[in-house]
């Protein structure tokens, strides 16, 4: 099974994008555990919250591996969004989160570029273009660092899903 990760900064139509390939690629697609933790527990957050997200996180990537069918399994963020999450935020990340970024095994990234105009929300926190630039460019340094194979989505929404097709079909 490969495992192909959508991570990208606050609406850039990630989820959007994973729903479009599990139906494309007919398998499914482990949403963003934080946006349901943030839906129940309300919007505001601190270190512990972000800890339990990511705890979460991993547990529901686990769960809904179980429903995903060969060849792809897509999921809607990971560990490296907490990483960057907890920088932006905190200023630091948790040796456990990093611990955890290191760990994780992803055949492909996908990392969404703020091309998109940004679309509020009530969990939604960055609608700064240079804000969005800035967290684009932490993603990109860590998949770079770390050398992780990935591929940069960007266009109209059905742009972003035809080069992330492409994305897919080129890498495997």
């Amino acid at each position: 099974m490969k495992k192909i990760v959508i991570i990208g900064p606050e609406s850039t139509g990630k989820s959007t994008l994973g729903q479009q390939l599990a139906a494309h690629y007919q398998t499914v697609c482990c949403p963003e555990y934080a946006r349901r933790y943030l839906e129940v527990n309300g919007p505001g957050y601190n270190e512990n919250d972000l800890m339990l997200i990511a705890q979460g996180q991993l547990a529901l990537e686990d769960w809904m591996l179980e429903e995903a069918t060969e060849p792809f399994y897509f999921v809607d963020t990971d560990m490296y969004v907490l990483k960057v999450w907890f920088e932006v935020v905190f200023g630091t990340c948790p040796p456990w989160i990093l611990k955890q970024c290191a760990a994780q095994q992803c055949d492909l990234y996908l990392l969404c570029r703020p091309d998109l105009p940004w679309v509020p929300d009530a969990l939604r926190e960055y609608p700064d273009q240079h804000e969005r630039e800035r967290h684009f460019k932490m993603y990109l340094d860590l998949l770079v660092n770390d050398g992780r194979p990935f591929a940069i989505i960007s266009g109209t929404e059905d742009e972003r899903l035809r080069n992330a097709i492409a994305a897919v079909d080129a890498q495997f």
